[in-house]
């Protein structure tokens, strides 16, 4: 699972791929977001996908729904939510420019989550037998398709990992370095950025109560792993994103000890 700090998106023309990124990325940054400027490309130069502009809030498909599309994100940040058994919501993904929505209804013929607008961006729908029917014709696009199952699963290996391994301080160090990281490879800048999501939802989706993420947070900026900047305390500055991946690494914590 991780996502919800962002600085603000370079919002582009609708239905217009984003720009390649500005120079000096480090080279698998370029290498990404080259890759999904590339991957835009030829799903609409494929498919003449259907474009829509959503807001903060908006739902791009719902629970229950019947499954017919997959979704392409070309640009925003949005969420994946489900609810659980006692009728609370839980936040289960986050997903950037690039990132295909829509994967968990196909084996059911129905979505098992809301897929919600956490900003601004625009969403392209693709007819799910027209997916089928072109990559069966063109082997490139069946790859690309098994490449994003691939990283959705990968991605919801490592936020298990990360909730059965990391300390508090840590696990919330680990959601703002994925996602300062997944605005890197998106060409965004990842010194600051804006927290989307509240405290409560970040608490929610790293299975934290809304108080301990909140004295995690006061913590890394204690010892300068981020600063605060302003008086909502929304919009975080990252010194060095490095050090923040190394306060991760060294706070595996020990075998046997509970974490919360």
């Amino acid at each position: 699972m991780f996502t919800p700090a962002v600085t603000e998106p370079r919002h582009v023309a609708p239905g217009r791929p984003e720009l390649p990124p500005a120079p000096g990325l480090p080279d698998e940054n370029q290498r990404v977001s080259r890759h999904i400027a590339e991957t835009l490309a030829l799903l609409q130069a494929t498919f003449a996908p259907q474009r829509r502009i959503v807001h903060a809030g908006d739902l791009i498909y719902q629970t229950g729904e019947r499954f017919a599309h997959l979704y392409v994100l070309n640009s925003g940040f949005f969420k994946l939510v489900n609810l659980s058994f006692d009728g609370r919501e839980q936040v289960v993904g986050l997903k950037f420019r690039g990132d295909w929505l829509g994967f968990d209804g196909i084996a059911g013929g129905a979505y098992t989550c809301d897929a919600v607008a956490m900003d601004t961006g625009e969403v392209w729908t693709l007819r799910y037998d027209q997916v089928l029917a072109r990559c069966a014709a063109r082997p490139e696009l069946l790859k690309l398709l098994h490449e994003a199952m691939s990283r959705e699963i990968s991605r919801e290996r490592d936020s298990l990992m990360s909730v059965c391994t990391l300390s508090a301080d840590a696990r919330v160090a680990d959601f703002l370095r994925y996602w300062a990281e997944s605005l890197a490879k998106r060409g965004l800048r990842t010194d600051q950025i804006t927290l989307r999501m509240t405290r409560a939802e970040i608490g929610n989706y790293l299975g934290m109560t809304l108080e301990t993420v909140s004295r995690s947070l006061s913590r890394l900026a204690r010892i300068g792993m981020i600063e605060f900047l302003g008086k909502g305390r929304r919009e975080i500055r990252i010194p060095r994103l490095d050090a923040l991946t190394e306060f991760v690494q060294r706070s595996v914590a020990p075998a046997g000890v509970t974490l919360q």
